[in-house]
């Protein structure tokens, strides 16, 4: 069942991570690919705990599930609300940094044996320095901006933003349930995606367009 689950949560990011790459393409906003890019990665993520749920836990298998859950997801999303208000600086400084996690998810070298269903707790099997000190950095920044810039432009988009904020909020308590087991943790993965999709591809003003539709004409 958890292996079910995690595949679920991962075919839900994976299609909404394509859905927004296609509109990146038809419309040309650099923040749609970042965006897209870091529901990806969830989707990656989600599909290192279905492989390992099926398989049992595994080195590659937790490599995959660190680089695309406490590397690459946050950081990503930074990027996209940062290139919404038009700071270009941030797709290269995404690519950069998106080289660096591979890397340190590929090369750092992991402590004892990784084994079992249950989901490893980083601490148990990495040093502080760099793979952890990378993620909490990442993680802190890419949330810090991404609610920073939803909350500055709220009034423009209040429902988005609302719905970008909550799925920020569900993704930190899925990552602070990640000590329960791939049957917890999968279904936030999933929720938090549709949410975070969801804030992204409202249009602004449109709850204000559909109440002046809505109402009656003098």
């Amino acid at each position: 069942m958890d292996a079910l689950l995690a595949l679920g949560a991962t075919l839900v990011a994976v299609r909404l991570s394509a859905e927004l790459t296609r509109r990146f393409r038809r419309q040309g906003r650099p923040e749609l690919l970042a965006w897209g890019a870091a529901l990806g990665a969830y989707g990656v993520a989600a599909g290192a705990l279905a492989w390992s749920s099926a398989a049992g836990w595994s080195e590659p298998a937790f490599r995959v599930y660190y680089l695309g859950g406490a590397l690459l997801t946050a950081p990503l999303l930074g990027a996209g609300s940062l290139l919404l208000i038009g700071r270009r600086w941030a797709a290269p400084l995404a690519l950069a940094y998106t080289g660096l996690a591979i890397g340190v998810a590929l090369a750092v070298p992991l402590e004892g044996s990784i084994a079992g269903t249950d989901v490893p707790d980083a601490q148990d099997v990495l040093d502080i320095w760099p793979a952890r000190v990378l993620a909490i950095a990442g993680n802190s920044l890419g949330t810090l901006v991404v609610v920073v810039v939803a909350l500055a432009t709220i009034r423009r988009r209040p429902v988005g933003n609302t719905l970008i904020l909550a799925g920020v909020g569900v993704a930190a308590l899925g990552s602070g349930l990640a000590g329960l087991g791939v049957g917890a943790l999968a279904p936030i993965l999933a929720v938090a995606a549709v949410l975070l999709y969801a804030g992204f591809v409202l249009p602004r003003g449109s709850t204000r367009d559909s109440r002046r539709a809505s109402s009656p004409r003098p």
